[in-house]
């Protein structure tokens, strides 16, 4: 099957734990996959190689704006995405559901001998973060985390906004991952429900979008914030026409960039960065494709989206 000019290839992937017991708020224990630990039992003990590539994740496509964020920033890393394309959207999903598929997708990009693992989604960061760190024998970071960092370090007067899905919004993470850092801050977050359809139109300069921002960053702004986390993956592509509308003296914070420049000082600490200088390899993983996916997704990541390859999650 072709798509544009991207082959797609399919591959069968066996549920590798099909019991999940919620644990805590955030948690969950995997039943059933003795294996699973003791996998990564034994790759912790191994010496990571730093010609693996970085793996990153999300429910979607939306995803793509870290990795375009992460081919620009570490041009010579190899990079495995996935996007869960068939179950998206993870908003209106139980916890017990997102850290079950989120468990699923971690398995399956270990598989691919990734170096560090990226969650490039916010509601699975909010929701499932935890679970990923406690199963993986490689260094996990999300966008939420990187995006708080980011942001207690760039603002000054401690009045940080903070823009997002509902779902992201309403679970209030960054707030709590934002007082991690610096706990003298206010923060005033505004869900903005109509910015992904509208990016994903393509609708990134019309005029709608930006009455729509207007609209949303009214009270937000009004709080005099010096700076404005773009909590959702999306949102990097409206990113000038927020900056307009949010005007010269409020900092944006892009969640994409804030994961890139997190994830090159990790590796560096780690000694983990590829040292190569040849042309890098990036893979595709999807569980669906979806209409206007391939133009939408070369839009997200900036240039040839290929090979994609469909993966078919096969129940016992």
């Amino acid at each position: 099957m072709i798509i544009g000019q991207s082959a797609v290839g399919v591959c069968n992937v066996r549920r590798q734990a099909d019991s999940l017991a919620l644990c805590g708020a955030y948690g969950v224990a995997v039943l059933r996959c003795g294996f699973i630990r003791q996998q990564c039992t034994r790759q912790t003990d191994m010496r990571i190689d730093p010609s693996q590539p970085i793996g990153v994740f999300d429910s979607g496509i939306g995803g793509l704006t870290v990795v375009r964020a992460l081919m620009e920033r570490l041009p010579f890393e190899h990079i495995v995405y996935f996007g869960d394309t068939a179950r998206v959207p993870y908003g209106v999903k139980s916890v017990e559901t997102i850290a079950h598929y989120t468990t699923q997708i971690t398995q399956f990009l270990l598989e691919k001998n990734v170096k560090t693992l990226i969650i490039a989604c916010n509601t699975m960061a909010a929701v499932a973060a935890q679970t990923v760190r406690d199963m993986s024998p490689v260094p996990v970071l999300d966008v939420i985390e990187a995006g708080a960092r980011m942001a207690a370090e760039t603002t000054g007067s401690h009045r940080i906004g903070v823009i997002g899905t509902p779902t992201t919004v309403n679970s209030n993470a960054y707030a709590r991952a934002i007082h991690q850092f610096s706990n003298d801050v206010r923060i005033y977050s505004q869900a903005c429900p109509l910015f992904v359809p509208l990016v994903e139109e393509g609708w990134l300069e019309h005029e709608v979008t930006r009455l729509a921002a207007m609209e949303y960053l009214r009270p937000v702004l009004a709080e005099d914030i010096d700076t404005l986390v773009l909590g959702c993956t999306h949102y990097p592509l409206i990113k000038p026409l927020l900056q307009d509308v949010a005007g010269k003296t409020v900092r944006l914070v892009d969640s994409a960039e804030a994961m890139a420049e997190r994830t090159a000082e990790l590796l560096a600490e780690r000694g983990l960065l590829n040292t190569s200088r040849v042309q890098p390899h990036y893979e595709y993983y999807v569980t669906d494709v979806p209409v206007k996916f391939q133009t939408i997704g070369e839009r997200f990541l900036g240039r040839s989206l290929s090979p994609v390859h469909v993966v078919k999650w096969q129940e016992k």
